[in-house]
């Protein structure tokens, strides 16, 4: 069966819930663990802020699933975004596929990893196909599915935590707030046709927000729409490049000093933009803890 699998293990603290799945294997349960982030901690390090999320079960549940799946695995064909560190998780006899995608760059074509999917589960292997942040969201899952489907191919899905989610949470920003704005988009900044077109009159109204991903290279042509459609040069503008690992970067900016801030920063890692909100002050401290505890 083909495990649709996605791998970015971000959330709350799940040591104990990791240490007791893994019998005590505490090699393991590092490697596991360091990839799990907090959402918030006080200034002191001595006194630490947990919040407790409700789905905290459930969570836990999707990363044990993830991890047995890449520890059961016979075939890993993964993205371009995967760390090392969650590739150090699949069986040592593991056949490791590549299939990288780069926005505007080199790129496997999606036909070539619909025929692996299909080549090695008919073979009788266990597949991971393994994505970072949510699979399901441009993620390709569809095109995946449909061809294992047109097969006969079972598969299943282990949800990730989307890019959007783990990024706001390092900034100290919620998607939503009451009195601000009660939606928020997700957006592309390209698609196959070049960059995307959106709402961009509705999206310049003041208290909206969007969480723009492959959004680097469309910064420019993103600002043009936005300005073109009476969006204030003022509105915040975030960056987070390499969301909720050791070597994440945040670019704080405005509308106005989009493209040329983000030329800057030099942002070689895949960002997530935010339009609409901008870091707490207290987010950078908490970034930078967070940053000691993944080294």
């Amino acid at each position: 069966a083909v495990e649709v699998a996605a791998a970015k293990l971000c959330g709350l603290s799940l040591l104990a819930t990791l240490q007791a799945e893994l019998g005590g294997d505490l090699d393991r349960v590092a490697r596991v663990h360091k990839l799990v982030g907090f959402v918030a901690c006080s200034e002191a390090r001595a006194s630490r802020v947990w919040e407790e999320a409700q789905e905290r079960e459930a969570e836990a549940a999707a990363a044990l699933k993830a991890r047995r799946a890449l520890d059961e695995t016979d075939v890993v064909i993964y993205d371009r975004l995967i760390s090392p560190e969650i590739l150090e998780l699949a069986r040592r006899e593991a056949l490791m596929i590549d299939v990288g995608k780069e926005g505007f760059g080199p790129s496997t074509a999606q036909e070539t990893i619909n025929d692996l999917l299909v080549e090695h589960a008919q073979a009788g292997a266990q597949v991971v196909r393994l994505k970072s942040g949510d699979a399901t969201i441009f993620g390709r899952l569809d095109e995946e599915i449909d061809a294992v489907d047109a097969h006969g191919i079972g598969w299943h899905i282990v949800p990730g935590i989307t890019s959007a989610s783990a990024a706001v949470a390092t900034i100290g920003q919620s998607l939503t707030k009451r009195g601000r704005n009660a939606s928020v988009r997700f957006l592309t900044g390209h698609d196959m046709k070049g960059f995307a077109d959106h709402d961009w009159a509705a999206l310049a109204r003041p208290g909206e927000v969007a969480a723009i991903y492959m959004g680097k290279k469309s910064a420019r042509f993103i600002q043009g729409r936005l300005l073109m459609h009476g969006a204030d040069r003022s509105t915040p503008v975030t960056l987070v490049e390499n969301a909720s690992r050791a070597d994440q970067r945040i670019v704080d900016t405005t509308l106005d000093r989009l493209p040329t801030d983000l030329n800057a920063a030099n942002l070689t890692g895949p960002a997530l933009t935010f339009y609409g909100l901008a870091p707490r002050a207290a987010a950078r401290a908490t970034t930078e803890l967070f940053q000691e505890e993944m080294a």
